[in-house]
């Protein structure tokens, strides 16, 4: 049986560029992964969960914010 878990260890996060550094509120993306977008809270960056969007839905998403 196929595992559907992904190794997020190794995933390139970056965080918001509205965080400014102040290590406030903010969430993390990893969005160089085929076939997912994880997003997560970067206060608990290895212990919390993630979040995981098709990358058609994130573009939504994001789009949507944008305009």
């Amino acid at each position: 049986m196929a595992s559907h878990e992904i190794d997020f260890g190794a995933a390139q996060w970056r965080k918001s560029s509205y965080s400014n550094g102040t290590g406030g509120e903010c969430v993390e993306v990893a969005p160089d992964l085929p076939a997912t977008v994880p997003v997560r809270d970067s206060k608990q960056a290895g212990a919390g969960p993630v979040l995981r969007f098709r990358p058609s839905t994130w573009a939504a998403f994001l789009a949507s914010v944008k305009a």
